[in-house]
């Protein structure tokens, strides 16, 4: 009787030791887990950011080159009106007071 007592102490010693391990191994998991997490989340946001930077970049190049092809297309027309201004502005002066005088 007194083997058997203990042999259950022995296996409930053992069926604890067992569990403690396995919790212990729980812990470090999900401390594990979370460590990684934060890694992953880090990185991703890393990436991110970067991401975010080359196209803030990207995107004012693209803005610089509309800008100048804009720039260009409204130099192009104010040297035209003036090349026109300076072909036609006396007979334009002439016959804005022309009519203004007529009416």
């Amino acid at each position: 009787m007194e083997k058997m007592i203990r042999q259950i102490v022995d296996m409930d010693i053992k069926a604890r030791e067992i569990t403690e391990a396995a919790q212990k191994e729980k812990l470090e998991s999900e401390k594990s887990i979370n460590e990684k997490t934060s890694q992953l989340r880090e990185e991703v946001l890393s990436r991110a950011r970067r991401r975010i930077q080359i196209n803030k970049e990207l995107e004012n190049v693209i803005l610089d080159q509309e800008w100048a092809k804009v720039n260009a297309h409204y130099d192009e027309q104010l040297h035209r009106i003036n090349l026109l201004y300076a072909r036609c502005g006396d007979e334009w002066v002439e016959a804005i007071v022309n009519r203004v005088l007529s009416e």
